[in-house]
């Protein structure tokens, strides 16, 4: 009996001590500073990122993707940014099981393909873009934002220098390598996307191009791109000098 209780009093005294520890943490949390961790670029189109997503699972599974979300982005200007959300997770949810979806919602939620989407975008403006052009492609160093241009512009393409292509970039399934590049930038689900790739992947199934796609968009939103998964501290120290008589200090 004794045991028991004195097994009591060590839990009852365990309990006072983490509401004590609790009591302590709330109190140290309510003089704790936030901080907010924004990238140099905007905020990047999450159905962009989602694509990056597929294209680490396969390059089958990311041109899948894409040709279900076309023209996605015409929805983003009548749904709320959940729904809009939803909707990506739904088209996403085609190619993959429950557990890569909780991982694209995490890879979503720390913003993980963010950067590769602006790294395109850096490509696409060191090219430069034509001016007032939603979408281009450039087909051996020409460029043009005009479909009926591009079958002019494939006659001689094999005579000028043949673009350098990265690792990262996405070709369109093909059993042929030599054939002459087309590359498309564009924001894939707007309508300029929609207009082109019909076009660029009949030819590349053809065989007459090897089409490859890198991410474009023509105008970047204005908000700011925060990022997670970074823990930032920020420790005060009090620099208060207090003057003492050393004489009157007892040892």
């Amino acid at each position: 009996m004794a045991k028991a209780t004195d097994v009591v009093r060590l839990l009852l005294g365990s309990t006072a001590l983490c509401f004590s520890l609790l009591d302590a943490r709330t109190a140290s949390a309510s003089k704790s500073v936030t901080a907010h961790l924004a990238a140099k670029w905007p905020e990047t189109p999450l159905l962009l990122e989602a694509s990056e997503f597929m294209a680490e699972e396969s390059n089958e599974k990311f041109w899948q993707f894409l040709e279900t979300v076309q023209e996605l982005a015409i929805y983003k200007q009548t749904e709320s940014a959940y729904s809009y959300y939803n909707l990506i997770l739904k088209k996403a949810g085609q190619f993959l099981d429950n557990l890569h979806i909780n991982l694209l919602k995490f890879a979503f939620s720390i913003r993980a393909y963010s950067p590769t989407i602006q790294m395109f975008q850096q490509i696409a403006a060191d090219e430069p873009p034509p001016d007032g052009c939603d979408a281009f492609v450039v087909i051996h160093k020409k460029h043009t934002c005009k479909i009926n241009e591009i079958k002019k512009l494939l006659k001689k393409a094999t005579s000028r220098p043949r673009p350098y292509l990265f690792k990262g970039d996405h070709k369109f399934p093909t059993n042929k390598e030599n054939l002459p590049v087309i590359i498309l930038y564009a924001e894939m689900g707007t309508r300029a996307f929609g207009k082109f790739h019909p076009v660029l992947s009949e030819k590349a199934k053809n065989g007459e191009i090897l089409y490859v796609l890198r991410h474009y968009i023509q105008k970047p939103v204005s908000q700011k791109m925060y990022l997670s998964g970074y823990g930032v501290e920020l420790a005060i120290k009090s620099t208060e000098y207090k003057a003492l008589d050393d004489t009157q200090v007892k040892k």
